[in-house]
């Protein structure tokens, strides 16, 4: 599913216009960057937690050449689905009936 078939299907899932459709979305995505950019933890209940996970500095390898390599600590983030977003994936809840795109 692209950007604009995901819009288009906000936008008639709520019986709002696409381009207030897509002001949401680039909201929500925003907020998550920049909440989990500063460690914080952001949950949205039957969809998930967005989080970011620390990894520690570590040796590595060329996957060419077998030299070892030293890698980075960073940070990465993290997604954990929610209860209700697995049911739905496994077919234990019906999912959500959603409108038709004009």
């Amino acid at each position: 599913m692209t950007k604009a078939e995901l819009v288009a299907l906000v936008a008639t899932q709520a019986g709002t216009t696409n381009s207030d459709a897509e002001r949401v979305l680039d909201g929500f995505r925003d907020v998550i960057q920049a909440k989990v950019k500063n460690g914080e933890d952001v949950a949205y209940p039957g969809l998930g937690k967005f989080s970011r996970a620390a990894r520690k500095a570590r040796i590595g390898r060329n996957p060419q050449t077998g030299a070892e390599i030293k890698v980075k600590a960073s940070k990465a983030p993290k997604f954990s689905a929610a209860a209700g977003l697995k049911a739905v994936v496994n077919g234990q809840t019906p999912p959500p009936k959603l409108a038709k795109v004009k």
